[in-house]
């Protein structure tokens, strides 16, 4: 039996969400970031209490901080360690810091289904170029959802790409001694904080405390996290 034109078109139509799916999930592209750590040796969490403050003062009692600082304690929580009823009360005091840099203009030229890029990221920008005068020889973690080549002959394509980066410095109050210290950084296509910082804040967490001097690139997938070193 020959199928009618109305039953195509329900066929059609029920098999266009399944193709926006599949599509959606072929373009999903992992998030890339590359993270420096600094730590002395660290006893395993046993209850010891903390609290995440802001390094810049600016920051501080705004509710878009409360909201990412929410997402740095939920990891210490996981570690192991207590939230403190003040920062007068912690073990730990947390200083932690974000921020998104204003766009810089890249060109990119497709070339026959394929994509020539002639600028790697090597280089500090501005404030993200690692601690004080650490001057990392690294390129950062890309990450660009809307990078893939068209096809037939070659198009050059102007847009912006923005660097981001979250800073996380742990003290004991005891005795103010610095604990740990890092840093996890991106390149990307956005400059939406919210979509950013929880991205950079688990990359920074993954493997903690990790190596004390080593930058490794953190992939962050749906079907779990890779870890490589940077070279």
């Amino acid at each position: 039996m020959m199928p009618t034109m109305n039953s195509i078109k329900s066929l059609a139509r029920l098999a266009l969400p399944l193709a926006l799916v599949v599509g959606v999930s072929a373009c999903a592209t992992p998030f890339k970031a590359d993270v420096s750590r600094f730590a002395v040796p660290l006893p395993a969490p046993q209850g010891q209490t903390f609290a995440v403050v802001a390094e810049d003062p600016k920051l501080a009692g705004g509710l878009e901080f409360a909201l990412y600082a929410d997402v740095v304690a939920k990891e210490l929580e996981e570690l192991g360690y207590a939230r403190a009823s003040s920062p007068e009360a912690a073990n730990l005091l947390v200083r932690f810091d974000y921020g998104v840099d204003n766009g810089r203009e890249r060109v990119r030229t497709d070339l026959n289904g394929g994509f020539g890029f002639g600028d790697p990221f090597f280089g500090r920008f501005g404030r993200f170029g690692g601690f004080g005068g650490f001057n990392r020889g690294y390129a950062f973690g890309f990450y660009d959802p809307f990078l893939g080549g068209g096809f037939g002959g070659s198009e050059v394509r102007s847009y912006t790409i923005y660097s981001s980066d979250v800073d996380v410095k742990i003290d004991r109050t005891a005795d103010g001694q610095r604990l740990f210290e890092g840093k996890a950084e991106a390149v990307s296509r956005s400059n939406r904080l919210p979509n950013l910082v929880p991205n950079l804040v688990d990359a920074l967490f993954t493997d903690f405390p990790g190596g004390s001097g080593e930058t490794v690139r953190i992939t962050i997938k749906d079907d779990g996290k890779t870890v490589r070193p940077v070279k």
